[in-house]
């Protein structure tokens, strides 16, 4: 049986992940800051363990608990929407902190064992945003950015080893974290000099032509974690594939 171990999991795309591992005979290691046990399956095969990206303690004593695995999705991520001009530096740090540090941090600490079983695979969930450039996004966009060349050249650190990464490209989901989980309300965001630019942009946001759903995110992580190909990246979403096209 097959272990993967998934950041971010209690809600949104990692908790959609979960599941569907789950479903597909996967044990599954689901990670969170603060564990919620109501929202996966209670069994065998499912286990919840306390992490934050952030810390380096944390990151040792959830990979120490979860043993062995075949498969790490680095999920967790926070957004960040609003104009640059108006995002204090403590809080472009903190979103660097979870969406790039966090993530090289959780990989440097699974590849000993990737490495000395000669497989797994490291999943990095990125966004759409990386695909084209977008407004009121751009610290955001950096963190992921970074990631995106992290993944291209790990990939090619470790394929002597046998190991794998990806990246899975979201497209914009209005039901799922990204607005939620911003650092900033609206309203602190974006300064009133900058409202007659960014109102019709969120007005866009609110009722896009196309999105993504959790599920979308989900099966774009299983297409990553299964590949052998040697497939770099993987779109999940109607929007992220038309703009990965558009690319």
């Amino acid at each position: 049986m097959k272990t993967i171990l998934i950041t971010g999991a209690s809600s949104g795309y990692g908790l959609a992940t979960a599941r569907l591992f789950h479903a597909r005979g996967w044990r599954v290691i689901a990670t969170m800051r603060t564990p919620r046990l109501d929202v996966l399956p209670s069994c065998e095969r499912m286990q919840v363990l306390a992490l934050d990206v952030t810390r380096p303690e944390s990151i040792a004593a959830a990979i120490a608990a979860a043993g062995p695995i075949d498969a790490l999705v680095n999920n967790a991520g926070i957004g960040g929407i609003g104009a640059l001009e108006a995002m204090p530096m403590h809080r472009v740090r903190e979103i660097f902190e979870t969406n790039t540090f966090g993530v090289i941090a959780m990989t440097q600490a699974a590849i000993p064992g990737f490495r000395a079983r000669r497989s797994g695979v490291v999943v990095n969930v990125t966004s759409s945003a990386v695909l084209v450039p977008m407004p009121l996004v751009s610290v955001y966009t950096a963190s992921k950015t970074a990631i995106e060349g992290f993944t291209g050249s790990l990939a090619h650190e470790l394929a002597a080893f046998g190991v794998r990464a990806k990246l899975v490209q979201p497209g914009y989901g209005p039901t799922t974290r990204f607005i939620q989980n911003s650092t900033t309300r609206i309203e602190e965001a974006i300064p009133q000099a900058y409202m007659p630019f960014a109102e019709p942009i969120l007005a866009a946001f609110a009722t896009p032509a196309l999105f993504t759903t959790e599920a979308d995110v989900a099966e774009g992580v299983w297409r990553a974690v299964q590949d052998d190909t040697g497939q770099l990246s993987f779109p999940a979403g109607p929007d992220a594939v038309a703009l990965a096209q558009v690319r």
